[in-house]
């Protein structure tokens, strides 16, 4: 018997794939805990159509993704912090800073998660690489200044 899955079933499979079992197995076990259904022709042109729509909806995002990379590829962002006479920064430049940096210069929302930096606890010149999407990365130039 044809069944999808509802729920991850160990050893069996993950939520959304189609796994053939025996009737005994579907009828006694799958279909009382509610973890598969019937595997009818509703259900599987319901199957299909999810799986259209989660692929559209990657799709958009990995398309997003791109555009943002294209704006921030390259870019300068410029820091001012204050330091003491040797140059030391008093605390340090965060991610955090440098999402909201990002947000009032290009406009884009970017997560201070997917900031990937060296530490800056002094003035001068950095590089971040911002993780956008799977395979989809930005690198732009940070300046700390007084």
């Amino acid at each position: 018997m044809k069944v999808i899955l509802v729920e991850d079933v160990k050893g069996l499979g993950k939520k959304g794939d189609l796994c053939n079992v025996s009737d005994g197995y579907a009828r006694n076990f799958l279909f009382p805990k509610k973890l598969a259904i019937e595997a009818d022709q509703a259900a599987l042109s319901q199957l299909k159509q999810k799986e259209q729509s989660k692929a559209y909806h990657e799709e958009q995002e990995r398309q997003k993704a791109m555009d943002a990379a294209k704006t921030l590829e390259g870019k300068h962002l410029v820091i001012h912090a204050k330091a003491g006479d040797s140059g030391k920064l008093f605390g340090a430049v965060t991610t955090k800073e440098v999402a909201a940096e990002i947000k009032s210069k290009f406009g884009l929302d970017i997560d201070r998660k997917k900031i990937n930096m060296e530490d800056i606890k002094a003035h001068g010149e950095y590089t971040a690489v911002v993780k956008l999407y799977s395979g989809i990365n930005a690198k732009l130039s940070i300046k700390v200044e007084e």
